[in-house]
């Protein structure tokens, strides 16, 4: 299992395609923020929290000039539904064989119900301009976690270099 980015490291570059098979890569946002955030799977419980909530703050973040991505290792169907099932207007992406949440230390061993196994780890990453990220969070809460990333994207735009 590798190590998170730390703020003020690159962040690792990828492409992965969406739900409709188109690529997206990372370093393509240069110049613009971008939020990258992991979760477990499509259509679950915490995971459709953290979604809505992102939905639900979409306007903010398009008037921040910065992108949603979200990241988990179901393939493109699965996103296409999910999307679909609760209007998310963000960029959902396949990791399917996880390389991406590995590269961000977002892939881990993970412990349910006594059981140990490898998972997603819920966390995401606020990636800057410049390509560098600008804030971590390990541990994602997922009911109100956009407006914490809200918060600090706000601070991040408003904090002089």
């Amino acid at each position: 299992m590798s190590t998170m980015p730390s703020v003020g490291e690159f962040a690792p570059d990828f492409e992965l395609r969406d739900d409709e098979g188109k690529a997206h890569r990372l370093s393509d946002r240069r110049g613009h923020h971008t939020v990258v955030y992991f979760y477990p799977a499509d259509d679950t419980p915490g995971c459709t929290k953290e979604a809505c909530s992102f939905r639900d703050n979409n306007a903010a973040f398009k008037e921040a000039d910065t992108e949603v991505w979200g990241l988990s290792p179901q393939g493109p169907k699965s996103k296409a539904a999910f999307r679909a099932k609760y209007g998310l207007p963000f960029t959902l992406l396949s990791d399917e064989d996880h390389s991406v949440a590995e590269a961000f230390g977002s892939w881990g061993e993970k412990v349910n119900y006594g059981k140990s196994y490898m998972g997603i780890i819920r966390s995401s990453f606020l990636v800057g301009p410049d390509g560098r990220i600008e804030r971590v969070w390990p541990k994602v809460k997922p009911e109100d976690h956009a407006v914490e990333v809200l918060a600090a994207l706000r601070e991040a735009r408003t904090t002089p270099a």
